[in-house]
């Protein structure tokens, strides 16, 4: 994928502000403690990428891929499920929503993308940052692979940190418990292979 000039990540940046501004008003209305919380860590995030993009100029793809993993995230701890739809926990928020009863969750699912996302961020960075002993472009060996998938795992590592956090400090989260926290991690490792997989079979 082809980086593009600034005047084209407009869509970007609008597209982000609308569904962060919407999350805010959504947090606030219904008194959401929790996502006050994680609008913050967004915000820091988003901030984040944008010095990224500024050192290494990451394609218009990629910043599509993350703003869409944004808006999957607000929406999950602000949508309310219908009367009637199958959920786990005490929250009936997208988030909470199986996909496939007892089997698959919306939240599962946003995690997997995540962090496969994230995967393809690290090559992105690495091929950016490393080059060949001839001076050719990084290569996606099965090293540089495992490499990427591990960073992507730790970046999730991290998330579930970052997760933990809110447990601590607010009450009545949406968190989970010990195995949501395994499940998460599980569909953390699905994605960064995934990731992976797609970093092989396009370079």
């Amino acid at each position: 994928m082809n980086t593009h000039p600034p005047a084209k990540l407009l869509p970007v940046f609008l597209f982000n502000a609308a569904y962060m501004a919407a999350a805010v008003a959504g947090a606030i209305v219904q008194g959401n403690r929790e996502f006050i919380f994680y609008i913050v860590v967004m915000l820091v995030l988003i901030g984040v990428m944008g010095i990224v993009h500024s050192r290494v100029r990451l394609t218009t793809g990629l910043l599509w891929a993350f703003s869409v993993w944004g808006l999957a995230h607000m929406a999950g701890g602000l949508c309310p499920l219908p009367a009637g739809w199958p959920y786990d926990g005490d929250h009936a928020v997208l988030y909470s929503l199986w996909l496939i009863p007892e089997r698959l969750k919306y939240d599962q699912v946003v995690h997997a993308y995540g962090f496969g996302v994230t995967t393809l961020l690290c090559w992105h960075i690495l091929r950016n940052a490393l080059r060949q002993p001839d001076g050719g472009a990084l290569r996606p060996t099965f090293g540089m692979l495992v490499l990427c998938a591990a960073a992507g795992m730790g970046f999730g590592a991290l998330n579930e940190v970052i997760e933990f956090i809110a447990v601590l400090t607010i009450p009545n989260t949406n968190v989970g418990g010990y195995e949501n926290t395994g499940w998460d991690l599980v569909a953390n490792l699905v994605g960064t292979i995934i990731g992976a997989l797609i970093i092989r079979s396009r370079t």
